[in-house]
């Protein structure tokens, strides 16, 4: 047998024919295997080696039965069926391959099996790769759609981070059906303006939405507030006794705010108004059936109070329905800018003049972190805006606690290198960079203003620490 031929003798082909038909299979550029009837490997191409990494000599006279049981081309030995363009998984390879197989014949008697395949790893990991990357887009293009089809209450709700995103998409969906929600988030974030948007966007938005603040109300009048009372119920009840808060919001929504400041006793009876969707009035015996959407929220971790026995595990799942988490103020530092040009300009219209931030306070604003939130960012900005007396709100127009102890040396020029150019620069293009954004509020009109490429404009972002 000449030299690159791989193969076990296994007839009597004239030896001419037979090295003319061997070249001929080691000049095709897909493997070529050939087995005999008890799938031991008798034939393999020089492809083989290159293709697969094998060499050819360690697989001759080896059983494919034990190096690939679930191989086409056995089963087209067994089977007599020709497999073509099949796709498969080597295991013994880790390896992608696509080709055919089909028997081999002595007259009418099958003898063995031949495939041929090439290895299509690569443009499998590679449409996988694609796919992932249609899958993202499409998510993202899904996203933005149903964004863009908010209801008018949510697209008031200001921020364009992604995870709030899609906490307002998951509110839109659940908002014109009856399910409980649960609203979970710090104080501060804006639980109960999410909880009024649902409830305008709901089926309900001409009824009545009543609030319910549990931590506010005591213990010993939230069971009357909540239910009514009957004439003579307690000592110092109302003539004609009242009506409650479930009665008030028949038809409507009823919201509990701080939910998880509840008592175990009023959790329990809330617990079967909402499964029964009736109640009776302190001091009363009549059932009163009523229609009300719940929407809970809270500031506190429910499941550490169920563990802790401070908080029921049935009245948790009854709520949580449909979970909304609202991220805090500080995880969504992109939207800061945006959150404070909407209170700018409802002060601006309470003080009669136009109202801006320097980028020094741009800068202070960022760089703190927001414990009481979106509301607390509120009530800063309506501070400054009162104590600043013309349009522009400079440091010291903000509360002092929010004001970082080092900051008179925020913009100091470096003593020792007062002629520093560069220096200079760099303290002038940050400014100029943080009055863009302050102006704007919005990444492209800054970056436009400036002059600078988008690629420029966040390496300078990097640059100066300038978050967004």
């Amino acid at each position: 047998m000449s030299e690159g031929v791989h193969a076990v003798t296994t007839s009597n082909i004239p030896r001419w024919d037979r090295d003319l038909l061997f070249e001929i299979l080691n000049n095709i550029n897909d493997v070529v295997l050939v087995i005999d009837l008890d799938t031991t490997i008798v034939y393999a191409n020089e492809a083989y080696a290159k293709i697969l990494g094998v060499p050819v000599e360690k697989v001759l006279g080896r059983r494919l039965d034990t190096i690939e049981p679930d191989s086409k081309t056995i089963t087209s030995l067994r089977t007599g069926r020709v497999s073509n363009n099949g796709r498969s998984y080597l295991d013994s390879l880790n390896i992608d391959v696509v080709g055919s197989s089909f028997p081999l014949y002595h007259g009418k008697k099958i003898i063995g099996a031949v495939s041929i395949f090439k290895n299509i790893t690569d443009v499998v990991h590679l449409n996988r790769e694609l796919e992932r990357s249609q899958g993202v887009a499409d998510y993202l293009k899904e996203q933005l759609v149903q964004w863009e089809k908010l209801p008018l209450s949510f697209k008031e709700y200001v921020g364009q981070n992604n995870q709030l995103k899609e906490t307002l998409i998951l509110a839109a969906k659940v908002a014109p059906t009856d399910s409980t929600v649960l609203i979970l988030g710090e104080s501060g974030v804006g639980k109960e303006v999410l909880a009024r948007a649902i409830h305008n966007s709901s089926r309900r938005p001409d009824k009545p939405m009543i609030k319910v603040n549990c931590a506010a109300i005591p213990e010993a009048l939230l069971e009357s507030e909540l239910f009514g009372y009957e004439e003579g119920a307690f000592t110092g009840a109302k003539r004609g006794g009242k009506l409650g808060k479930f009665e008030l919001a028949h038809g409507g929504t009823i919201f509990f705010d701080e939910i998880g400041d509840m008592s175990l006793t009023m959790q329990a009876k809330l617990l079967r108004v909402l499964q029964e969707k009736e109640f009776e009035r302190v001091g009363g015996t009549k059932t009163i059936k009523v229609d009300v959407r719940v929407i809970a929220a809270t500031n506190r971790d429910l499941k550490s109070m169920i563990e802790n026995e401070t908080f029921r595990r049935d009245l948790y799942y009854r709520l949580n329905i449909v979970p909304l988490h609202l991220t805090p103020l500080r995880q969504r530092k992109d939207d800061l800018l945006a959150l404070a040009k909407t209170f700018l300009d409802q002060n601006s219209r309470l003080v009669g003049r136009e109202l801006s931030l320097t980028p020094q306070v741009v800068r202070i604003l960022q760089a703190y972190e927001w414990p009481g939130n979106i509301r607390e960012l509120q009530n800063v900005i309506e501070h400054a805006s009162i104590v600043c007396s013309n349009g522009s709100i400079e440091v010291h127009h903000l509360p002092a606690y929010i004001i970082p102890a080092n900051n008179q040396n925020l913009n100091q020029i470096d003593e020792e290198k007062p002629f520093d150019v560069k220096a200079a620069f760099c303290r002038v293009e940050k400014e100029l960079i943080l009055s863009a954004l302050a102006a704007f509020n919005n990444r492209t009109k800054a970056m436009h203003a400036l002059g600078i490429s988008r690629r420029s404009f966040y390496e300078k972002l990097r640059k100066y620490g300038i978050e967004l």
